[in-house]
């Protein structure tokens, strides 16, 4: 009963297989490995962007921070929510790596088209002394388990082409996103307006790596500089290759991102029929959900594992409501989360 992060889960047998293949023998390094061949030309493919420049690097921080280094000047801001990935959970990574700060877009969860507008039209108002205009940033999922649609993803990438400005994609949740929206790649990114997206890979199942895809070839050159630069670039690279190539063929990541949504609405039809209430409708893979202290404890001491959201699980109230967060990944049985459901 494990529902404390899609990060916690195992790896894909078919991604250990495809690793311990790749294991044979002597391939060139940094990149030049005969997998990264098949990985760029498949993701090129189902992105539909035959000219797109594709890079891996191991983690979500490097890919988000390298990704809008590239997109930005030092003297830059980039927009995002207040409660992004990049804000909340990489330790100024997109800082460091840029040196351009981050302006938070007034809200919520999700970041609405006017405030947008209004966030950014109040950047540059002190001329030389202020901020400049950067990236905007979307992370899809977003960190509270909603997703962004379609029209949504349009309406913030067209104000931001109202300033010139290119759009970033945190999808460290993408395929998620994705096989919820029931749409292709293309639409989801640069048919919207989308300029640069991390496609994550290590919470659908791998061991680690994410790839940045620029839908502008034009900043290939300048992302090679910098992931070098920031110590991103493996000399063992096959390894890295070998896992996007398992991910990427027989639709593995279409596959697992659509059990682990699958698993999610099992879990939140049952918290619902037992009466717990959502801080956010389940979209995706993740769940924020308020049940009872009581309910929580009989959970924890059944050896349930999943966070509790800014509350206490001890204190002298059995009956107050406590927020958790749960989040299902591709290899959550129905029998665990069958067994979690009956004990709450």
């Amino acid at each position: 009963m494990h529902f404390a992060s899609d990060n916690s889960g195992p790896v894909h047998p078919e991604v250990l297989a495809t690793l311990a293949e790749a294991n044979q023998g002597y391939e060139m390094a940094y990149g030049a490995d005969s997998l990264m061949n098949e990985v760029r030309d498949r993701i090129r493919g189902i992105f539909e962007a035959p000219g797109a420049a594709v890079y891996l690097v191991a983690t979500g921080t490097a890919a988000n921070s390298l990704a809008l280094a590239t997109l930005s000047h030092p003297w830059q801001t980039v927009f995002c929510s207040p409660v992004a990935h990049i804000h909340e959970d990489e330790c100024n990574a997109p800082e460091f790596y840029s040196g351009a700060k981050l302006t938070l877009v007034a809200g919520g969860d999700k970041m609405e088209p006017e405030a947008l507008r209004r966030s950014i039209a109040g950047e540059e108002t002190r001329g030389v002394h202020g901020p400049q205009r950067g990236p905007v940033s979307i992370t899809q999922v977003t960190e509270r388990g909603s997703v962004y649609s379609l029209g949504e993803l349009q309406a913030l990438c067209g104000v931001a082409k109202e300033f010139g400005l290119p759009v970033h994609m945190d999808g460290a949740r993408f395929t998620n996103a994705l096989v919820a929206l029931n749409c292709s790649p293309a639409e989801m990114t640069w048919k919207a307006g989308v300029d640069a997206v991390s496609f994550g890979g290590t919470k659908n199942g791998l061991m680690g790596v994410e790839a940045v895809v620029f839908f502008d070839e034009s900043k290939a050159w300048e992302f090679e500089l910098r992931r070098k630069r920031g110590a991103h670039l493996f000399s063992k690279h096959r390894y890295l290759s070998a896992q996007m190539a398992a991910y990427l063929r027989d639709d593995l990541w279409l596959r697992s991102a659509r059990q682990a949504n699958a698993n999610c609405a099992r879990l939140a039809d049952g918290l619902r029929a037992a009466g717990a209430s959502f801080l956010h409708e389940p979209q995706a893979n993740i769940i924020f959900a308020s049940f009872p202290r009581n309910q929580h404890k009989r959970l924890h001491d059944a050896g349930a594992v999943y966070h509790l959201w800014g509350d206490d699980l001890e204190g002298p109230d059995e009956d107050e409501m406590l927020a958790c967060r749960l989040v299902c990944d591709w290899s959550i049985s129905p029998e665990q989360i069958d067994r979690f459901l009956a004990l709450l």
